[in-house]
């Protein structure tokens, strides 16, 4: 299990923003997002290389919480908490091999908050 917490200079508004609207995870997750926001609901995640996830949501907590489950193995939770600095995010990762394109997934997240900021 992989855990990594970022503090992004931005209301969790914003940030659950990013993680949830298709269009803004175009900006730093991936090309083409597909994700319907409630337990049991479906995710697909495209890349311009042609790689293609697929996901099932399994918590949603508006500005609070996300998690799902990756068809081909392993979970994902997403959450937010109030900072000083900001919000900070919360990722904890089961599947050890998507580990480092997260790290630099999160990379650009973190730019892109900066430059909405």
């Amino acid at each position: 299990m992989i855990r990594r917490e970022i503090v992004l200079p931005a209301p969790r508004e914003d940030v659950w923003e990013a993680l949830t609207e298709p269009e803004r995870l175009a900006d730093w997750f991936a090309n083409d997002v597909d994700l319907d926001l409630w337990p049991g609901g479906d995710a697909s995640f495209r890349w311009s290389n042609g790689e293609e996830r697929h996901a099932t949501v399994t918590e949603v907590e508006p500005e609070r919480r996300l998690a799902f489950e990756w068809d081909d193995e392993g979970e994902v939770e997403f959450t937010l908490d109030d900072d000083a600095d900001g919000t900070r995010l919360t990722v904890v990762e089961s599947s050890p091999q998507w580990s480092t394109a997260l790290d630099l997934q999160a990379s650009a997240f973190q730019a892109r908050a900066l430059s909405c900021v």
